[in-house]
């Protein structure tokens, strides 16, 4: 029996980030459903601009990083925060969704372009789904990889799963 090991992840440059949701929304799916919120996130995620309806007013947000956390209250704050750490637009390149008992988690793999160079990270978002709107959402990032970091990724693990 023979058996191939797999590619790693290669790291194409992330196009302009488009302005419709990544993640199809289904007709007649109801406003609270996690899958849409999941999707408007996602678009967010992509293109920095909160679409209307996705976030509560005085949405929390609590930013883990690999060495430091931060917090926000509000919109303009949760949308502060991404801006100063993911200023270009970009792509979720994978996602996965699970509903939880008061909203839901989302993995995400998000690439983008910033000053010429390409960007790659992987997050965990812990989402609080209240009155149809992310209320409270936890993120957990791995850090930002530059091009440098991703090619020495490649060149030493061979991942089992991209």
């Amino acid at each position: 029996m023979t058996t191939t090991a797999p590619t790693a992840l290669t790291a194409p440059t992330a196009p302009t980030a488009p302005t419709a949701p990544t993640v199809p929304i289904a007709p007649n799916t109801p406003t609270d459903s996690p899958d849409r919120l999941a999707a408007l996130l996602i678009t967010f995620l992509e293109t920095g601009t909160p679409p209307a309806g996705l976030f509560h007013p005085e949405v929390f947000c609590d930013l883990t990083l690999p060495s430091w956390r931060l917090q926000s209250r509000g919109v303009d704050g949760l949308v502060a925060l991404r801006r100063n750490s993911h200023p270009a637009p970009g792509t979720v390149a994978r996602h996965r969704l699970d509903r939880t008992g008061s909203g839901f988690v989302l993995e995400v793999e998000e690439r983008w372009e910033q000053d010429g160079a390409g960007w790659y990270c992987r997050e965990l978002l812990r989402a609080d789904v209240r009155g149809g709107t992310v209320a409270a959402v936890s993120v957990y990032c791995t850090g930002d990889w530059d091009a440098e970091q991703q090619r020495r990724h490649r060149a030493e693990v061979t991942l089992l799963v991209p």
